[in-house]
């Protein structure tokens, strides 16, 4: 494909998650909740490497890894967090964002629109871009790169998978409120599941990336990882912890908060 083909599909990727974005808006003023976007997310980088298969004529295994892959990662946490969403209701973080937001005169609509929908159609594309322009070049063949990108890829499912399991169990149990987990892989980061998303989408890249077109896809995994360490992910996520665990700053002091690390003495 020349440059303006694959612009031409990067642009019509982009009209179709913001289009499939809205109809989702449409469903959040029906239910006054926003918090399923969480869900969604995973699915709608799913939803991009899918419309891509078919309009590209790349390599037909390593579209199929692509695809593939991206599918069991979407899957696994897209249903993961529809259940906890449909268990545990609507999200503090998204009441309290619009709440600030309508102080300035906006409304709930528009506020929703605005500043959830619309900007995670953008980011889902941009972090899905492996998925996209990988399907894009036809040479060269799978190679020892794009393996080394499928263990990577498994690594950082097993993380995410087995993180979010031991998590769910630790909250089941009533002998565990208001304690820290600490165990499992919580043990070596405290943030197993962050940590795992980033490992699937370096290995995606990496598949991508024995293609042209795939090499120049690493502005994904590169916002993902510096959403997850720098701006969204970590930070947000430990601010609410801290006032609600006391133990918790201890657990800061001796684990590492991403790259897995055997934990400080005490």
């Amino acid at each position: 494909m020349s440059l303006s083909d694959i612009a031409w599909l990067l642009a019509g990727n982009l009209l179709m998650v913001v289009a499939a974005m809205t109809l989702l808006w449409g469903v959040a003023l029906r239910i006054r909740d926003v918090s399923f976007i969480d869900a969604v997310w995973p699915m709608a980088m799913l939803f991009l490497a899918l419309v891509t298969w078919p309009r590209t004529a790349g390599d037909p295994l390593r579209s199929a890894l692509l695809v593939g892959l991206c599918a069991a990662w979407a899957l696994r946490l897209g249903v993961h967090l529809f259940l906890r969403w449909r268990a545990h209701g609507e999200d503090r973080r998204y009441t309290d964002l619009i709440g600030r937001q309508m102080k300035t005169g906006k409304s709930w609509p528009l506020v929703a629109l605005l500043f959830v929908f619309l900007p995670q159609a953008v980011l889902a594309w941009l972090t899905s871009l492996p998925v996209q322009l990988g399907q894009v070049g036809d040479t060269p063949d799978v190679g020892w790169l794009g393996w080394a990108g499928v263990a990577l890829f498994v690594v950082g499912l097993a993380f995410e998978t087995i993180g979010d399991a031991q998590l769910a169990a630790f909250r089941r149990d009533p002998s565990t409120k208001g304690q820290v987990l600490d165990t499992g892989l919580w043990r070596y980061t405290r943030h197993p599941n962050y940590f795992g998303d980033a490992c699937v989408w370096w290995g995606l890249y990496l598949i991508a990336a024995e293609t042209g077109p795939g090499l120049a896809a690493i502005l994904g995994p590169i916002f993902l990882t510096f959403t997850l360490t720098k701006w969204s992910g970590i930070g947000i996520t430990e601010k609410s912890i801290h006032s609600s665990r006391p133990g918790y700053a201890d657990y800061v002091r001796r684990t590492s908060a991403f790259i897995p690390w055997p934990p400080k003495s005490s």
